[in-house]
């Protein structure tokens, strides 16, 4: 199943688990600087082993979402830290398998704003250049590399996501919880999911947590708050009640987060379920299905990344951010 985010101008395709295509998986990302005289830059490796000029990716390794590979593979191959920012595009080529057969590969991309780091030459690429993108887009040596960096150079939909829409993670049943609802707390999944975010949202740099007010909405954050420093805040206006109650004042919230600059970082937000389907059909998501334009997910521990403003919005889906089935045991 795939998703198309709200911009007219056709933003990039939500992936999800079940929209794990056969063949060779592999990740990687479109690194990007902007220049003294504001000329968007981006990062070409070459690598002597092919002799070729690429974009840095690689394969999984055990326990790896593919958002993990790109990050990991980035740095090793540049030496370079990076800032995740919105999912690009996936390309497949046909390449020769280990025994010989002929397959596909499919390599999940995504833009990464360089953060600091140096070159360094390794046993993968002994040089690295910066270029205009579309100079970059001459040099490449493979075709595929060029729908990437036609991505990379768009201007009607931001780089970078603004807002990180969590549902908070499992609480087992409501019904088998004897206390009020708001203070049923994280099952066992649920605090393993809450740690797997932990884990893998820092990529994205937040600067800024924010949670309804549900115990479960609080633990699940609570890692991550942890691992960065930051204090959790409260923001009621996304709890389901509040938001059934007072649409108005939530989607006002929401909007407010998604015209943050840029540069002040990514917000992380926690709600439930009965308030992010409601958010994303507000801002113009739609769940493309077979039967139609269906209500987006919003599975427990998922994330929502946002960028941009209706009409001009990237919206991409996070199942789940386990390891990926691509990854070895």
């Amino acid at each position: 199943m795939r998703g198309r985010p709200a911009s007219a101008g056709g933003g990039p395709l939500v992936s999800t688990p079940a929209d794990r295509p056969a063949g060779v998986r592999a990740a990687g990302g479109a690194l990007w600087r902007t220049a003294a005289d504001g000329t968007l830059e981006t990062a070409l490796v070459h690598r002597p082993k092919y002799d070729d000029w690429s974009l840095p990716k690689g394969k999984p390794e055990s326990g790896e979402h593919l958002l993990e590979t790109a990050v990991r593979e980035v740095r090793e191959e540049t030496g370079l830290s990076v800032v995740v920012g919105r999912r690009s595009v996936r390309t497949r080529y046909s390449i020769r398998a280990r025994d010989g057969r002929p397959a596909d590969k499919v390599v999940d991309y995504w833009l990464m704003e360089v953060a600091g780091g140096d070159f360094a030459v390794n046993d993968e690429v002994d040089r690295l250049c910066w270029l205009p993108v579309a100079e970059a887009a001459r040099q490449v040596t493979h075709g595929h590399d060029r729908a990437v960096l036609d991505d990379l150079a768009r201007t009607d939909v931001p780089r970078a996501p603004a807002v990180l829409l969590v549902r908070h993670a499992s609480a087992g049943d409501r019904a088998d919880f004897p206390g009020p609802d708001e203070l049923r707390p994280l099952d066992p999944t649920g605090r393993a999911q809450a740690r797997r975010l932990a884990d893998v949202l820092p990529v994205f740099a937040p600067a800024d947590l924010l949670t309804a007010e549900p115990v479960r909405c609080r633990e699940t954050l609570e890692p991550l708050a942890e691992r960065l420093g930051l204090e959790l805040r409260t923001l009621p206006e996304l709890g389901e009640d509040r938001f059934s109650a007072e649409p108005e004042a939530g989607m006002a919230a929401v909007g407010e987060l998604l015209a943050r600059p840029p540069d002040r970082g990514v917000r992380v937000v926690c709600s439930q379920g009965g308030a992010i389907p409601s958010v994303l059909m507000a801002l113009g998501v739609r769940w493309e299905g077979v039967a139609g334009a269906l209500w987006p997910p919003s599975a427990k521990g998922s994330v929502w990344a946002l960028g941009g403003t209706p009409g001009a919005l990237t919206a991409d889906y996070y199942r789940d951010l386990a390891a990926d089935p691509a990854a070895p045991e």
